[in-house]
C-alpha cells in the first residue's frame, strides 16, 4: 500500500535495532495473525511508557506515539465493516455502533482475549504494582499493537486483526446500541433541555491506576455522580446513576 510505505518512511525511516528482545513476536503471532518482519514496532507497542529507558545509546520509546496512531486505524477499519455490514442504518445509527466498538471496554476485552498483559514490557515496580491487569493500559497497548501491525504488514494486516476480534461483536448487537451517555442525552434533549453537563471532580491515584470521579447535572434531575479507572467509564457511570433516577419507565420515555 502506497500510503502506508511513505507514511512510514516519513515517520520512522530505516527501522530501529533493539538489542533487548522478547519472545512476543512468536508467542503473539497466531493470536495477531501476522508473523512480525520488523519486531521493533511490536516491542515498541509493548513498552509501557515508564519503561522507556536509554540504554547502550539506544532510547526504547512507549506504546503512546502508537496508539495515536492505532486510535485512528480502528476507526477506519471499524467504520468501513459498519458502512458494509449495515447499508440500511443512518449515519446516527451507525455513529452509535461505532462508538461502542470502539470505546475503552471493548479494547481491554480483546486485550484479554489476545493475552497482551503477560507480553508488556514494565518495570520491576509496575509489574508488582499490577500494571498487567491495568483495563486502561491494556487498551492502550491493544491501539497501539493495531498500529504496530499497520506499519508492519500494512491496512490488511490492521483490518485482518480487527475484523477478527471485532466482527463477533459486532454481529451479537442486532440493534445500535444505546451507551448510558447518549440516553442521557436523548431524554433531555427529547424534553427540550439542556445536554447533560459533566465534570470531573476528582482524579486520585498513581498514573496506572488513576481514578476519577464524575458529576452529571441535567436540568430535572437531582446530580448523579460515579468513579471509573478513566473519565469515560466515570461519565458512563454518571450517565447510568442519573437514568436510574428516573426508573426504569423513566429511562425509557
Amino acid at each position: 500500500m502506497a500510503i502506508h510505505h511513505t507514511l512510514r518512511a516519513a515517520v520512522h525511516g530505516d527501522p530501529v535495532t533493539m538489542t533487548d528482545r522478547v519472545d512476543a513476536r512468536d508467542a503473539l503471532a497466531l493470536p495477531l495473525g501476522h508473523r512480525f518482519a520488523h519486531e521493533e514496532y511490536l516491542i515498541e507497542a509493548l513498552t509501557h511508557p515508564g519503561t522507556t529507558e536509554r540504554k547502550r545509546g539506544i532510547y526504547r520509546r512507549g506504546y503512546e506515539r502508537l496508539e495515536f496512531l492505532g486510535d485512528r486505524v480502528l476507526g477506519l477499519v471499524i467504520a468501513e465493516l459498519l458502512w458494509h455490514r449495515f447499508p440500511q442504518e443512518s449515519e446516527g445509527e451507525l455513529t452509535r455502533r461505532f462508538h461502542h466498538l470502539v470505546r475503552r471496554e471493548a479494547l481491554t476485552e480483546v486485550a484479554q482475549a489476545v493475552g497482551l498483559g503477560a507480553r508488556l514490557i514494565l518495570s520491576r515496580g509496575e509489574d508488582n504494582a499490577g500494571v498487567r491487569d491495568n483495563a486502561s493500559v491494556l487498551a492502550d497497548a491493544c491501539e497501539a499493537v493495531i498500529a504496530a501491525l499497520y506499519l508492519d504488514g500494512g491496512l490488511d494486516a490492521a483490518a485482518r486483526f480487527v475484523a477478527r476480534w471485532w466482527e463477533p461483536r459486532i454481529a451479537a448487537s442486532l440493534a445500535p446500541p444505546s451507551d448510558p451517555k447518549t440516553a442521557l442525552q436523548e431524554w433531555a434533549l427529547g424534553r427540550g433541555l439542556p445536554l447533560p453537563a459533566y465534570r470531573t471532580v476528582a482524579a486520585e491515584g498513581p498514573e496506572h491506576r488513576r481514578r476519577f470521579t464524575v458529576t452529571v447535572r441535567v436540568e430535572g434531575l437531582p446530580p448523579a455522580t460515579a468513579t471509573g479507572s478513566s473519565k469515560r467509564a466515570a461519565e458512563t457511570g454518571a450517565a447510568a446513576a442519573a437514568l436510574a433516577s428516573l426508573g426504569a419507565a423513566g429511562a425509557k420515555a
